[in-house]
């Protein structure tokens, strides 16, 4: 067999266990951490004979979830849509998949943070209140609209109800306004006094310690802050079951 012909089969034998050799010494890279899944996000199988409890809301409320369940543990079965409930436009949406079919014997609801919160003019998220084309994810006035479709909704479901004021929104927070909350709670409260729907004002009682329940300029708040607005939404809710 001519040279030229050997030529490509002595390159396959001497190249490909070099190439094999090289890829053997390689080290894998470090494995990514997984993401533990956050409790409030479970799914809960129901206690025959207690009643159900829905939660509704965004971030805050996933905070509070489990705690809630912790103190009405034995008394209610909390359940929570596997989401973060976002604003008013996403519970319209939504609110058929987060009802489901079952029987609710209390909904404790809020739609706030997010509907108050600004976006850019392309649609980024927190964006600068006073940047050129920054816009409310959903101004005042559809936040009424959206939010009277939601509790003549809620209402439909037999359940009682009880509405969650908006919580503040603390100095230097990105992509929101000191002051909105309250403007759309007195928005939220009257809507609430039309349909006799009573008030966990955590509003209120987060401002009255926002220093020791709240991030530094976040509207989250800390283990603790959660576990004291959880006690909030509990005796709510227990004052609806009638305990």
């Amino acid at each position: 067999m001519p040279l030229r012909s050997l030529l490509p089969v002595l390159l396959f034998v001497f190249c490909v266990p070099a190439l094999a050799a090289d890829q053997s010494k390689t080290k894998p890279g470090p494995a990514k951490k997984q993401r533990k899944p956050n409790p409030a996000m479970a799914q809960i199988k129901d206690v025959p004979g207690l009643p159900r409890v829905l939660l509704i809301g965004d971030s805050i409320s996933i905070g509070y979830t489990v705690p809630v369940r912790e103190e009405l543990k034995g008394a209610a079965n909390v359940h929570r849509p596997l989401t973060n409930c976002g604003p008013t436009t996403k519970g319209v949406a939504e609110i058929e998949k987060w009802l489901g079919d079952g029987h609710w014997d209390v909904i404790h609801f809020n739609w706030g943070l997010h509907d108050l919160k600004y976006m850019g003019p392309n649609n980024e998220n927190l964006a600068d209140p006073k940047s050129t084309g920054s816009h409310q994810q959903v101004p005042p006035a559809e936040y009424e609209k959206n939010l009277r479709i939601l509790v003549a909704r809620l209402k439909k479901t037999g359940a009682k109800l009880i509405w969650r004021s908006t919580t503040p929104v603390p100095k230097g927070a990105k992509g929101r306004v000191v002051g909105d909350s309250d403007k759309y709670n007195q928005i939220a409260a009257r809507i609430m006094k039309e349909n006799d729907i009573p008030i966990d004002d955590q509003y209120a009682f987060a401002l009255a310690r926002l220093e020791q329940i709240q991030q530094p300029a976040n509207v989250h708040f800390t283990k603790e802050g959660s576990a004291q607005l959880a006690s909030c939404a509990s005796a709510a809710i227990r004052k609806q079951l009638g305990d």
